[in-house]
């Protein structure tokens, strides 16, 4: 590293106030959380537990550069992202969303993937009735009692509500880059995974319900957000006892994949899961993935939120200035494939050194 763990702490305090304005972004994120957020236990102390679990080691030795990784396919990545929003919109429970579900449920079971459909309800604050909800979680090596969580929403935002011409918000908005192509990134990683080899058990995560938002209102009010991974979260959380594996650490991609994206670190991740920071920005350097930038940006709230209150460590790869996001201009040529293919490369190659 160029610059110490304790230079990015100092640099946090110094940019936190700064950066878009934004409904994601928040001075402090115990303020902005909606009320009606579970009441999730908060990471315990390994030295207060009384079975504190097995501490998730970076492996040693080596050169990350030259060993490990998937051979990712960035052309069929970006195929797939293109199927995707080709189907159009994918609002939660709407015609296009079920369309979605079909495809992404043949495509991993045909590739080895273990499909189990996490359904729900929710209650939108703006919304008359509830709204039928799906987690998608596909599950690689599932004897595996340790697991990595590999995340993002799949969902897409009812109203493009970015665009300065406000009718243009109920045009049809595809969200490549926001959900979309962390969704296509995962349908060609799991190409490789039958075969990949990791100390861990993988799971990808697709959470519903992230965008399922009509009226917005940057003062705290308006709808709630993030249904999907709350959801998720909350079951983890319940489930403590009684399951027979645990997630050591998650990763969320969420807006990581267009031309000339900048990847620094978000700040609530490095708060809640400091560790797994630092761990990921090394191997991106030892890689040579120039857009993970080890530099303080800004504090999001994000799916990652309820995952790390439910003893997850979890970390947001997140490119926080987006130019079209939540505008009908976020389509699939924003997309680059080999921007794809770096993001895999450092998640890979960090899965495969972990013990």
């Amino acid at each position: 590293m160029s610059h110490g763990f304790g230079w990015l702490l100092g640099a946090v305090l110094l940019v936190a106030g700064g950066g878009a304005s934004m409904w994601w972004l928040t001075q402090s994120s115990t303020q902005a959380i909606s009320p009606d957020t579970p009441n999730l236990p908060v990471m315990k102390d390994t030295a207060d537990d009384k079975d504190p679990p097995k501490k998730t080691e970076f492996a040693t030795g080596g050169d990350a550069k030259d060993e490990g990784g998937v051979k990712f396919d960035p052309e069929r990545a970006l195929k797939y992202v293109k199927q995707l929003c080709d189907i159009g919109p994918r609002i939660s429970a709407s015609e296009g969303m079920k369309k979605q579900q079909e495809l992404l449920e043949k495509h991993f079971k045909d590739l080895g993937g273990t499909v189990t459909r996490q359904e729900f309800k929710a209650k939108q604050r703006s919304q008359r009735a509830e709204t039928n909800m799906v987690n998608l979680i596909i599950s690689w090596n599932p004897e595996k009692t340790r697991r990595v969580a590999l995340t993002t929403h799949y969902d897409t935002r009812p109203l493009a509500d970015q665009e300065p011409n406000r009718t243009n918000w109920n045009k049809p908005f595809v969200s490549a880059n926001d959900g979309t192509s962390g969704v296509a990134m995962l349908m060609e990683l799991a190409h490789h995974m039958k075969d990949f080899k990791s100390e861990f058990g993988v799971d990808f995560v697709l959470f519903d319900g992230e965008e399922y938002v009509f009226e917005t209102n940057q003062l705290g009010g308006g709808d709630k957000y993030f249904f999907g991974s709350e959801y998720f979260a909350s079951e983890y959380a319940k489930t403590k006892e009684k399951r027979k594996f645990r997630y050591d650490a998650g990763i969320l991609f969420d807006l990581c994949t267009a031309k000339d994206a900048q990847l620094k670190v978000e700040i609530n991740s490095n708060t809640m899961a400091p560790k797994l920071v630092e761990q990921l920005w090394t191997v991106a350097k030892a890689v040579g993935a120039k857009s993970f930038k080890y530099e303080a940006g800004h504090e999001v709230l994000d799916d990652h939120i309820a995952l790390n209150a439910a003893g997850i460590p979890t970390v947001d790869i997140i490119d926080f200035d987006y130019p079209h996001w939540h505008k009908l201009s976020d389509t699939p040529d924003k997309i680059s494939g080999a921007q794809m293919a770096e993001v895999v490369k450092v998640v890979t190659v960090w899965l495969q050194k972990i013990k």
